[in-house]
């Protein structure tokens, strides 16, 4: 009698993983996991780990499904982005996103995250209905949107070299708040910021070309984390430079600041902020000043002016 439980068991269980339907259960945390659930590996298009959680970069995104044998049918849902997710009352909602396979192992398709929403960050699922059980959602997959690029608020100043020229140094600042520590003014509120970088140009490095500057820097430093701290060569007093500086997020979100500086004989700096008129392809001026922040280069947080979208 045993036996024949045992051998009932076994049949069951092989019927059951023939129709594709893996049950799983949410995993605990907000955005986290690494794509394998139950031997089902659910992957976003240019995905990235930080710190144990998921993130994608906010737009449309293909979407790979490997399941560890043949399932007859799949489709996804994105559920809406949002600050936060009820676990237990999670559904399947909008439009199924057809997933495609020519073994029935691997499915892909493409989806769009984020969207309309009044996140910057927020936590999606993909959910994956899989073989026969159109009314059952086989696997979660969480992600975190990322839809924010980084920012900085940068301070420029000049000094005297020992010899001669002019020494200039930019250093991101942090913000007072009232009965809290000061806020530091460099970074990125979701993914992380992954790097920047400080170019200075002797020319004006976009009078020719739009996408990439046409000239070589005269100087360069970078850096993977905040703050920024970085002081150039010497650089002739009584002279006008170029100065772009770009941040990037571990989704890949750039912004780009745009700034001139004129040292005067007594090494003392005027900073003049852009918006560079590259974005529109328009290379015959350096743009119009910014007016509206209380930074050197740059600002405590992003503005779209200054911003390459490049999703």
């Amino acid at each position: 009698m045993k036996k024949l439980l045992l051998i009932l068991a076994v049949v069951a269980l092989a019927s059951f993983l023939a129709v594709g339907c893996i049950p799983t259960t949410p995993p605990g945390g907000e955005g986290e996991g690494e794509g394998e659930v139950e031997g089902v590996v659910v992957e976003v298009e240019d995905e990235v780990v930080v710190g144990g959680k998921t993130y994608v970069k906010s737009g449309t995104r293909g979407i790979t499904v490997t399941f560890p044998a043949p399932v007859e049918m799949a489709v996804a849902y994105i559920t809406p982005c949002t600050g936060g997710i009820e676990k237990d009352k999670i559904v399947p909602t909008g439009s199924p996103i057809p997933l495609w396979s020519e073994d029935g192992l691997v499915w892909t398709g493409s989806g769009t995250f984020g969207g309309t929403t009044a996140y910057d960050c927020c936590s999606s699922y993909v959910l994956v209905e899989a073989g026969e059980c159109e009314a059952d959602v086989c696997v979660y997959y969480p992600v975190i949107v990322d839809s924010e690029v980084p920012y900085a608020c940068i301070e420029v100043t000049s000094e005297e070299c020992e010899c001669e020229g002019c020494a200039v140094t930019f250093e991101s600042t942090s913000q007072e708040q009232e009965c809290a520590e000061a806020e530091e003014c460099c970074g990125d509120d979701c993914s992380g910021l992954a790097g920047w970088s400080i170019a200075i140009y002797e020319d004006d490095p976009f009078d020719k070309c739009c996408e990439t500057p046409c000239d070589e820097p005269i100087f360069t430093c970078s850096g993977t984390a905040c703050p920024i701290d970085c002081t150039t060569d010497c650089l002739d007093a009584g002279d006008k430079y170029y100065v772009v500086v770009n941040l990037v997020d571990n989704v890949g979100w750039e912004a780009e600041y745009y700034a001139t500086i004129v040292l005067d004989t007594a090494c003392g700096v005027t900073v003049t902020q852009f918006y560079a008129d590259k974005l529109d392809c328009q290379c015959t001026t350096w743009g119009s000043p910014v007016t509206d922040t209380g930074c050197d280069v740059g600002a405590c947080e992003p503005f779209d002016n200054c911003i390459e979208q490049n999703g």
